[in-house]
């Protein structure tokens, strides 16, 4: 956490989740009170990540306004197989891209093997314009949480604004690439959600 959070400019909260989603540290710069929280998790039975996902995104990454002022990212460390969740994998997807929340995954799975729940933190991530470590012991996310911290460091910020803008409320893919430069790999979200008709009451 020291290295991916920037003392008195960015925020964080942990969640827990295992048959059911706990928030146990809500959004704080204070590093104490992180690390009590990571200090008092237990490994429970069941795995509601996907849950997990939508309540972050729904219920404390979409509240700030305006949404272009903050970035958004989300650091999940799982297996990636989901036992337990009332959400289904494109609903908590759907969720933090309306949260504009950009997905980084560590895989907890050391066995070397890519596994389904691989490719599920791998879906969560290329959607949304992150990526996903593979460390193959515990003392790798020492340099998977680092590799983050680089990447949320090294970034441009770039606005989008479809003409004409169609208030559909569906979700649109965009496609960005670098012209150049074709030995360039580009992360980013891979689309959005437009917003809805505004609608007048009688």
């Amino acid at each position: 956490m020291n290295s991916v959070m920037r003392p008195r400019q960015d925020l964080m909260m942990l969640t827990a989740f295992d048959s059911n989603v706990e928030m146990v540290t809500d959004l704080t710069d204070d590093m104490k009170a992180l690390e009590a929280g990571i200090r008092s998790m237990r490994p429970g039975g069941g795995t509601s990540m996907y849950d997990a996902i939508y309540y972050a995104a729904s219920q404390k990454l979409m509240m700030d306004q305006p949404r272009d002022k903050f970035r958004r990212a989300m650091i999940i460390i799982s297996d990636g197989i989901d036992t337990s969740s009332d959400h289904t994998r494109d609903q908590a997807l759907e969720m933090a891209q309306k949260a504009d929340t950009v997905v980084y995954a560590i895989s907890t799975n050391i066995t070397r093997e890519d596994r389904e729940g691989d490719k599920v933190l791998r879906y969560f991530t290329e959607e949304t314009g992150g990526q996903a470590f593979f460390p193959f012991k515990a003392e790798d996310l020492d340099q998977s949480f680092e590799n983050i911290a680089n990447v949320l460091r090294h970034q441009y910020n770039i606005f989008y604004s479809p003409n004409p803008l169609v208030r559909d409320g569906l979700y649109h893919p965009v496609a960005l690439k670098v012209k150049t430069r074709k030995d360039l790999v580009v992360r980013a979200r891979k689309g959005y959600y437009a917003p809805h008709a505004l609608t007048a009451n009688p």
